[in-house]
């Protein structure tokens, strides 16, 4: 009796352990009765008939990372590339993951790889260079039209590694220097432009400033011999008022200043190394008094006082021979 109900509950806790099945958070449990699909379980405990009732599939339904193998494609203008990518997918429906496709994993990277090739193929190098936003694009949506009856979805698909030929690369390398050094001679030219410009705007400031110079000095200058006229009319009209009123010391005042004027360029040449003093010096110290009359004449209010006579000039006597003439000589 002991035995048997040994045997039971031994029984029993085989068929409770068989009825009991816990399912893992971030996956779903298909269950089958004799081989056909009745019910999905979710992550938790839950309750299954025992010996008819065992688990199917095992489906995985977080996102999950694919690895592309590496192959080489042959774009459109006939050059070759090495690609590989990842592709991210997630079971939405496990039921179809399950029973849909056979080796879910194994069909999303054989999908991948033929439309990495339709893509790649379609385009040419300097596109599949430089638009890999544009691949992973068109891919993504391709396979994840593929993948959705199998309840996948592809979230995202990156291409990972581009190669052209050895050959390509390092005439993409020339071409990058060629192009590099094409922009540094237009910034340099661009540089010398610019320095010109600068150079004549410079110029052209300076010119204006020095023709500005010019005109206001020769406006100054205009000024000054208005000025220099201005005196020297005011200056005749009082010599001409003063011989009219019969003063003769006016016109001995011209005749000084014209004869000091004369002897004062003669004294001053540069070419002259020797000035000969006249004989009739004598004549520039009557002059000289009628000048200083004159002026004496204006600075009085009364009538001016007669100046004396200038001496009559002396003619030099015949000097003998051999005698040193009267005229006197300076080295």
């Amino acid at each position: 009796m002991e035995v048997l109900f040994i045997i039971l509950a031994v029984v029993a806790l085989v068929l409770i352990l068989q009825a009991v099945k816990v399912v893992p958070q971030g996956f779903n449990y298909t269950i089958e009765r004799f081989g056909r699909y009745t019910q999905t379980l979710s992550p938790g405990m839950t309750f299954v008939v025992p010996i008819f009732d065992r688990i199917g599939r095992k489906m995985n339904m977080m996102e999950t990372v694919l690895d592309v193998p590496r192959q080489d494609v042959i774009t459109r203008d006939n050059a070759m590339v090495t690609c590989d990518a990842v592709v991210f997918i997630q079971v939405m429906d496990a039921v179809a993951a399950a029973y849909e496709v056979n080796n879910l994993t194994h069909a999303i990277e054989n999908l991948a790889l033929t439309n990495i090739r339709t893509v790649v193929g379609s385009m040419d190098l300097d596109e599949v260079l430089s638009n890999r936003d544009d691949i992973n694009a068109r891919l993504l949506t391709v396979i994840d039209q593929a993948t959705n009856p199998w309840g996948v979805k592809v979230t995202r698909i990156e291409i990972a590694d581009l190669s052209p030929p050895a050959d390509i690369t390092e005439a993409m390398t020339r071409q990058m220097k060629a192009e590099r050094l094409k922009r540094a001679e237009i910034l340099t030219a661009e540089g010398d432009k610019q320095a010109a410009i600068l150079k004549a705007e410079g110029l052209k400031q300076s010119q204006i400033l020095e023709a500005e110079g010019r005109r206001e000095a020769a406006f100054r200058d205009a000024e000054a011999r208005e000025r220099e006229a201005e005196a020297e009319a005011k200056a005749t009209a009082m010599v001409s008022e003063a011989i009219s009123r019969g003063d003769v010391n006016a016109i001995n005042y011209f005749l000084g200043q014209q004869y000091v004027g004369a002897f004062e360029k003669l004294a001053s040449s540069n070419q002259q190394k020797t000035v000969i003093i006249p004989a009739e010096f004598s004549s520039i110290i009557g002059s000289i008094a009628g000048i200083k009359g004159l002026t004496d004449a204006a600075g009085s209010s009364g009538p001016p006082p007669a100046p004396p006579a200038p001496q009559a000039p002396r003619r030099p006597s015949t000097p003998p021979t051999g005698s040193v003439p009267p005229a006197g000589t300076r080295n």
